[in-house]
């Protein structure tokens, strides 16, 4: 058979150029990109440009659909590649394929990777005596290690990140530029003789050298010393979890008595689970999420007799326990064989501590020792923390190896803006087109440093993704510090109501044409009528709320401060129902006489606030330590399958339902039950009322469709109680399932609530 011809050759061969976004980039995309090209022979280029992948790809015809094909069905693991455009071209002389230099077009289509956990092929490397990089704490490769807390800008090129001050030694040079090679193009790579190196402080002592400072790190923590320990988004501050004395010392000196610590256990390679299966009560749910790549902070249960100590998480059962995701992790968690404290090192309600310096002047008089080491920290983030909740994973705190989280809007935005969110767990959000970007947990912004960490985000989240905001969307609370920051940003600012931001993450737009009711329970938030909401049931749709539904008001002595002493918003409702209560504080009597001249007294209808007050009334808090703390023991406390008391349901004079709380004051003071039974009946109680509610809405409006939100339904026991109650009533229920029901997801809310202000929804 003749050979075909020059013109024939050229016949038989296509080109195509391809626009590829979505995540990859930081995920080893373009070395996937180039080895799918040359396992099936065919020639062209590939690049990174500002937030997507550029392929030329030619030969075959036939090649060419399988290429394009198995381009996204075959992607590394953590890569979300979306296929933007494929255009015919035609051919060009190249005779092979090639990965080359970035082009940095200042596209807006940026994904910016959230850092992710070490791989199997890294911790098998890291393990093996005959690899050089055996043992070395920041292994890595294309497919794991940090990503948004080095990169400094995009796009994401070794010399954008904050490895640019680490030359690479040749054999990771050889490594960096082999297009075959695991490593090829992976940004953070180094080894013992061009990366990161650990340093071990104590006292006036230093102790350098990766090995050298390990194994003192190992020493002072088995001695029952407290260790600042640097990581991925900043720095943990670690101690024995088993040790009392430690634990209680870390409380006193970070004055964090009861707000309860995470717990990092070992991981063995062949049997990761192994050492948590032995102290908690692992359910297959929990396991799947402790694994993922996430490696979040996952709350469980704790087995009888558990050797973690009760000093972990004073008066509850359940702890947030999290796997290692760094090599130093692995390597410090293997060594000791025994399971760590790993709460965030930061002074309690900041962001996570970040800076070597900063730390060793912020965090001297908590910890007794440091573990640093030079590779710079480009912004915070925090774990992540998920709890199951009705059969789903839902996060409690976004961060890293989730965030920067990116979700698509349901209506295109007219321009860009910065939702700034709420006070308490802040995040904020960047959107534009139908996108929108969210933050890691950035805190309460109640101090100088969470404040300023809050600026610096809105201006890293506009520099990386190369959108400037024109906008501004806040709470209508005027005493916010994101408020403040918005009225002086200088920039239009649109206030949105704080239940109605919630309401909004809650509303199921798949089903926009369709009336939906939502319940927005938490423990505060400035509502339209001045006074504090927080047990609302909102009818509508995002920009379109209607208040139909709520809780009876009470008036809460001393406003704000009854977060922190419970036993004021109990004296709130005997005072309210005209009842004695022998718990009343001595100093009561002034405040009583404030009261009822209305003095420092706002009217609230806060879900939040009951349970405080039950969990006063039971006499389980009286006075809490950390925002939530009161609630929480009564969700510990309280035993399912109890009878409901009714809550009565009247119309007010504005023709708002109300649902009644003052039966339930019989049963929460009455002392011949336990606390237990009275806990189990405020949540049957309260789940009880808020069907009655969603019974009379259906009857008026034809509502169906439910959605939860609030922090109060991260309350597992209520919310399962609540949905099973709907469900079996012929209710639909949604509940947020990407971004937390708590006011970490206001922020996205608020764009929301904007968004469908200008372009309704339904």
């Amino acid at each position: 058979m003749p050979a075909p011809t020059g013109t024939e050759t050229e016949q038989q061969t296509g080109a195509l150029q391809l626009l590829v976004s979505g995540r990859v980039q930081g995920v080893g995309f373009r070395p996937f990109v180039h080895q799918l090209a040359c396992s099936h022979q065919l020639a062209g280029w590939v690049r990174n440009r500002t937030g997507s992948v550029e392929v030329h790809i030619q030969g075959e015809p036939g090649k060419l659909c399988t290429f394009t094909r198995e381009l996204l069905q075959q992607a590394p693991p953590l890569a979300r590649p979306r296929l933007d455009r494929c255009t015919p071209v035609d051919p060009v002389h190249i005779e092979d394929f090639r990965i080359r230099s970035s082009d940095a077009d200042g596209a807006v289509q940026v994904y910016v990777p959230p850092d992710l956990y070490t791989c199997t092929d890294c911790l098998a490397e890291l393990q093996d005596p005959q690899d050089r990089r055996y043992r070395y704490p920041f292994i890595n490769c294309t497919n794991c290690g940090p990503r948004y807390t080095l990169i400094r800008s995009l796009p994401y090129d070794r010399v954008n990140t904050t490895m640019s001050g680490f030359p690479l030694c040749p054999a990771c040079r050889s490594e960096y530029t082999d297009p075959a090679n695991r490593r090829f193009h992976a940004e953070p790579v180094g080894c013992p003789e061009c990366g990161p190196g650990l340093e071990f402080v104590q006292g006036d002592a230093t102790i350098a050298g990766n090995e050298a400072a390990l194994r003192a790190c190992i020493d002072a923590l088995v001695a029952g010393r407290i260790v600042a320990v640097k990581g991925i988004g900043g720095y943990h501050i670690m101690c024995d979890a088993r040790n009392d004395e430690a634990i209680e010392r870390l409380r006193l000196h970070k004055q964090r008595p009861h707000k309860p610590l995470a717990v990092m256990f070992p991981a063995p390679a062949d049997k990761p689970l192994a050492c948590i299966t032995r102290s908690m009560c692992l359910s297959r749910d929990q396991a799947d999420l402790l694994l993922s790549p996430q490696r979040p902070i996952v709350l469980v249960n704790r087995q009888a007799g558990s050797d973690i100590s009760p000093q972990v998480a004073p008066g509850l059962n359940e702890i947030g326990i999290m796997l290692p995701y760094s090599p130093l992790h692995h390597l410090l968690l293997n060594d000791l064989g025994h399971p760590l404290v790993a709460t965030s090192g930061n002074i309690s309600g900041e962001p996570v501590l970040t800076d070597n310096s900063s730390v060793a002047q912020r965090l001297d008089h908590v910890v007794d020792a440091y573990l640093h080491h030079n590779r710079p920290i480009a912004r915070p983030a925090d774990d992540p923390v998920y709890r199951i909740i009705h059969d789903r994973a839902r996060p409690l705190r976004t961060g890293r190896g989730i965030a920067p989280l990116e979700l698509e809007l349901p209506l295109m935005l007219e321009q860009p803006v910065i939702a700034a969110g709420g006070h308490m767990k802040n995040t904020v959000a960047l959107a534009w087109d139908n996108r929108v970007v969210i933050s890691p947990h950035i805190g309460d912004l109640d101090n100088s440093r969470s404040r300023a960490v809050f600026e610096q985000t809105i201006a890293d989240l506009q520099s990386l993704y190369g959108m400037t905001a024109t906008a501004v969307i806040c709470d209508a609370h005027p005493g916010y510090a994101s408020t403040h920051w918005a009225n002086n940003s200088g920039l239009p600012v649109h206030a949105v109501l704080h239940h109605h931001a919630h309401a909004a993450t809650a509303f199921d737009y798949s089903l926009a044409d369709t009336p939906q009711l939502v319940f927005a329970w938490d423990g505060t938030g400035h509502g339209a009528d001045g006074t504090l909401w927080g047990g609302e049931a909102l009818l509508g749709s995002p920009g379109h709320w209607q208040r139909v539904a709520s809780l009876r008001p009470f008036h809460l002595p001393g406003g704000e401060r009854a977060g922190r002493e419970p036993w004021r918003s109990a004296a709130a409702l005997c005072w309210e129902a005209g009842q004695d209560w022998p718990g009343l504080p001595a100093a009561a009597g002034i405040l009583h006489q404030a009261w009822q001249r209305r003095l420092n007294t706002p009217q609230s209808s806060a879900a939040g606030r009951l349970f405080d007050a039950a969990a006063a009334l039971t006499g389980l808090c009286t006075h809490a330590s950390f925002e939530g703390q009161g609630p929480m023991l009564l969700e510990a406390a309280a035993v399912d399958h109890i009878d409901a008391v009714d809550m009565p349901l009247s119309a007010d004079a504005t023709g708002v339902l109300r649902s009644d709380w003052e039966p339930l004051l019989q049963v929460l003071m009455d002392d011949r039950r336990s606390s237990a039974e009275r806990a189990g009946c405020l949540h049957a109680s309260l789940a009880g009322s808020l069907l009655a509610q969603a019974r009379a809405m259906r009857t008026t409006d034809g509502v169906s469709h439910i959605g939860l939100c609030g922090g109060v339904f991260q309350n597992r026991l209520l919310t399962g109680q609540a949905v099973r109650l709907l469900a079996a009533d012929g209710f639909t229920v949604n509940i947020p399932v990407e971004i937390p029901v708590n006011d970490a997801g206001i922020s996205y809310g608020q764009v929301l609530e904007f968004a469908c202000n200008r372009n309704p929804c339904g």
